[in-house]
Order: structure tokens, then C-alpha cells, then sequence
């Protein structure tokens, strides 16, 4: 649809709510604030996506190029009908006449950490009487930008326990953290456009991921090539259907089939269908020798429980359970010890866990693990939408404000600061210059035009075209480079819902 539709409808008549004589609105959009405790910066990602998809592509495609009087009777007509008024469209024709979006987007690099109320990036409209169109997009860009900050940030704080406890525990194996933290959240998230956002959000931290539509959009709006890098990677695996199909009486002969159906690679196989500990003690014992002569791994994947407990064991009656799945396998099928005094599994055998992993449980997987003396790196966790749909724009708070104008040929600092506020929506004033001090970044506000010039944040976009792009092998670069000095977060204090 036309995207000057896609916006709140109270934006309609802001336009004539200004001071008369108003000829520039300057903005940016800033994380106001965490409600995931420990977590104090915000993961910068998804401008890119929104310049290329929404405010070249759709602006283009459904505004700009379609006949004038076609597009502005439908405006109209929607508009008129939603207000009840006979709605002035004449700077709606004006924009069509001018052919583009005259604003202009200065901002960080993507895959920057950027602390809580610093902002990301500004926007201004470059024409005088196109003041309006700054604060129009404000819907539709947080519509799209907040789900890929915040999936991308969550998406590190898992690389950040995984790589925590991989230094401990198995630092020679340091590189299969990549593919540990797994993305297993496309058929639970909001929509397809939400799977996508999130999905490479989580690609900056990670290569395992089963959101199949991200290495395409990844390919076509961060510059990457699938044939030439790794951008995410999966494996063949089972589903519940699967193995019910085999029928339950002669689950071993699904296994044993499968194992022949994929004689080579990785080979994922759901195995609590019914019984997982007499698929753990019963049936790969008598597979044993097929899977050691097998050119790849079986990976047995548990699907149910509390993944903690299953994974590593816990107090039960029963000392199976008390093992639990690494346990169970080192019994049968051994592994090394390797040079910090960890067991790793045979690598013909391993194990992944997809369902309810949260940070918390991540941690407290890994840290049973080693307290039993075994590496972390001897499961994947399936991240899914639990983590990465179960936020809103208000887990970080993002938020675009105006804080400068020109009216009149004047600028003016301008903000909120609620009374009745905790303080999280105040906002900045003036013109703003982002810096970094002590190589932390901070910004300035109510600076001069000449000090905004001068600051951190850069142009990539103006009067309809991108002036400068990034591609996700950038990114990631962004991303790994931060995470040399990162804190690890304490994770005691998360949520378990």
C-alpha cells in the first residue's frame, strides 16, 4: 500500500498543530531504557533494512512512481472517511510533485553497542516545507527498527554466556559457539516481516539457524553472498511426525533407517516422542556400532521438560534421569578429556535441546555441565520465539523524539521531561553530537550545528537515496570486535516465565 498510509492516524493533523513557521524538525531515536536487568546497551540494527525496503523500495514503488491522481484520491479517500473531514492534501501533492523524501538520516554503524539513552540516529527533513514528513515516519520506523535492535542484543547476551563458559570449559572449541545458540523461533513469531527482522538480528551473533527466509533478505538488504560466506547454516532433522509415523513399537528401526537414509553429515533426531530414556539407554546401545561407523554425528534432540534437568541431570529416584542426555551418552559412547580437564563427547554423538531455553537456563545448563566435569560445548540450544517474541519496543524503550526546530528562521532546543515521570521520557534537547570518551560512547546535546557536524554519527541516507551501506561480514566484524571487553551479565537475575 501506499506507505504515507502506514502511520498512526493522530499523525494526520500534526502538520497544522506546529507553530506557524515552522521549517525544520530534527529527531533521533534512542533506547530510553532496559527491562531486562544487567543488560545496559542496546545491539544497533535494521536502518539498513528499513532505508532499502520501506523508504526507497515501497516509497518508490507505491507513491512516487504511481500516477499522482491515483494515489493522492486514495490517500484522500481514507483520510476523509477515517476523520470525518474534507482533509487537505495539498502537501501530500507536493511530496508526489518533488519526486523523493527529502530527509535526511545521520547515523551509527550497525552492529554498534550503544548504552541506554544515547541515540542511535537522527532524522531531518531537508526542505523547508516538508518540516511534517521528519515526524510522519516516526510509526513506521518503529514499527520495523525496534524488533532487530533488541532480537540482536538478546542474540549477544546468549553469545556472551556461551562464549563465557566455553573459555572454561573447552576454549579449543571456541569457534562452534557460532552455531550453539540455534534460532528455532520463525513459526512462533508475530509474522513473516517479524521472523525476518529477528531472524537476522540473531545472524549477527550466530551461523545456526532454521529461519530459512533470513539468508535471502540478508543477501538483498546487508550485501552478503550465500555462495561465497557462511551466512546461516542447518542440518537434516526429524520432527515429531517422523518418528509417530514409524510407529512407537519399532522406534529403533526409525532411528536405524534414518541413520541409512543420511549415511553422512549431521543428522538431528528428535528422541522423546515417547520414552528419551529408553532411547538413550535402550536403543542407541544396540545402534552403537552403526553410529560409530557412520561418516557424521547423530545428534539426539530432547523436546520436552525442564531442558536444565534433562540435559544435565538432577535429583531423581531414578539414576538415569539423575544423569541425564550428556551423561548418558559419554556412558555409552565416551569422548576425551580435553587439555582444562573437561570431557567432550565422541564426536560421532551429540546432543541439542529446542524448547524453553531462556538466558537463564542457558546459564544454568552450562554451569551444571561444568560443575559435573563436562565442556559446554557438548549441547546446542535452540533459541525460539519464547526469547525472541516474547519483547515489545518497551523491553528497551525505544522511543523518536523531536528535540530541535526552526521556526521562523530561528532554531530551537526543544524536549520532554514528564513531572510525573520516572525520568525514562525525558528526552535530549537541541541539536545532538554522539563521541566517545574513554572509549565509551556518550553524546552531547543542545550542541551547535558546527559540533553536530562533528560528532560520530554519519549520513546514510538523503533526499531519497543511500549514501552509504554496510554488509553483514561489517556487522559481524562490529559485533565480535565488542565483545573482547564485554561484561558478563548476570543472568540470577532474569526471569524464568
Amino acid at each position: 500500500m501506499n506507505p504515507l498510509l502506514l502511520t498512526d492516524g493522530y499523525k494526520l493533523g500534526h502538520k497544522e498543530q506546529y507553530p506557524q513557521g515552522t521549517t525544520k524538525v530534527y529527531s533521533n531515536w534512542t533506547p530510553r531504557k532496559s527491562r531486562i536487568e544487567g543488560i545496559d546497551s542496546v545491539v544497533f540494527f535494521g536502518l539498513q533494512y528499513f532505508i532499502k525496503e520501506y523508504l526507497i523500495k515501497q516509497f518508490n514503488t507505491e507513491f512516487f512512481n504511481q500516477p499522482k491522481e491515483q494515489v493522492i484520491t486514495e490517500y484522500k479517500k481514507y483520510v476523509d472517511h477515517y476523520l470525518g473531514v474534507d482533509y487537505d492534501i495539498s502537501h501530500i501533492e507536493a511530496l508526489h510533485d518533488l519526486g523523493y523524501l527529502p530527509i535526511e538520516i545521520k547515523a551509527l554503524p550497525e552492529g554498534t553497542e550503544v548504552p541506554i539513552r544515547v541515540p542511535m540516529f537522527t532524522v531531518v527533513n531537508t526542505l523547508p516545507e516538508f518540516f511534517w514528513i521528519t515526524n510522519y515516519l516516526e510509526t513506521l520506523l518503529s514499527n520495523i527498527i525496534w524488533q532487530p535492535c533488541t532480537s540482536a542484543t538478546i542474540a549477544k547476551q546468549y553469545k556472551i554466556i556461551l562464549t563465557k563458559y566455553a573459555q572454561e570449559t573447552d576454549e579449543e572449541n571456541i569457534d562452534f559457539i557460532n552455531w550453539q545458540g540455534h534460532d528455532f523461533s520463525m513459526r512462533g513469531m508475530s509474522g513473516i516481516e517479524s521472523s525476518i527482522l529477528s531472524g537476522m538480528g540473531h545472524a549477527l551473533s550466530f551461523t545456526g539457524s532454521d529461519t530459512l527466509p533470513v539468508t535471502m533478505n540478508l543477501e538483498k538488504y546487508y550485501n552478503t553472498d550465500v555462495t561465497k560466506e557462511l551466512v546461516i547454516g542447518s542440518v537434516n532433522a526429524t520432527e515429531h511426525s517422523v518418528m509417530c509415523a514409524g510407529s512407537k513399537d519399532d522406534e529403533i528401526q526409525t532411528f536405524r533407517r534414518l541413520l541409512h537414509t543420511y549415511p553422512t553429515g549431521i543428522l538431528s533426531v528428535v528422541s522423546d516422542t515417547w520414552d528419551l530414556w529408553k532411547v538413550l539407554t535402550e536403543y542407541l546401545p544396540e545402534l552403537k556400532e552403526e553410529i560409530l561407523e557412520r561418516d557424521g554425528k547423530l545428534v539426539i534432540r530432547p523436546d520436552s521438560g525442564n531442558p536444565v534437568d534433562i540435559i544435565c541431570g538432577c535429583t531423581h529416584e531414578n539414576p538415569v534421569i539423575q544423569k541425564g542426555v550428556i551423561e548418558l551418552l559419554w556412558d555409552e559412547f565416551g569422548g576425551t578429556i580435553n587439555s582444562q580437564g573437561y570431557k567432550v563427547l565422541n564426536p560421532k554423538i551429540g546432543a541439542i535441546y529446542g524448547d524453553s531455553i531462556t538466558m537463564k537456563r542457558a546459564t544454568q545448563i552450562c554451569e551444571r555441565l561444568k560443575e559435573k566435569g563436562f565442556a559446554s560445548t557438548n549441547v546446542v540450544l535452540g533459541i525460539g520465539s519464547f526469547t525472541y517474541q516474547y519483547n515489545t519496543r518497551d523491553t528497551f524503550g525505544f522511543a523518536m523524539k523531536a528535540t530541535y526546530v526552526e521556526i521562523n528562521g530561528e532554531g530551537r532546543a526543544i524536549f520532554k521531561d514528564p513531572i510525573t515521570d520516572d525520568g525514562t521520557k525525558k528526552s535530549a534537547k537541541g541539536l545532538i553530537q554522539l563521541y566517545t570518551e574513554n572509549e565509551n560512547l556518550s553524546y552531547k546535546d543542545e550542541c551547535s550545528i558546527e559540533e553536530e557536524k562533528e560528532g560520530l554519527l554519519t549520513t546514510v541516507f538523503k533526499n531519497g537515496e543511500l549514501l552509504k551501506q554496510q554488509s553483514l561480514r561489517e556487522i559481524r566484524r562490529v559485533i565480535s570486535k565488542s565483545m573482547q571487553n564485554v561484561n558478563y551479565v548476570n543472568t540470577d537475575t532474569f526471569l524464568d516465565i
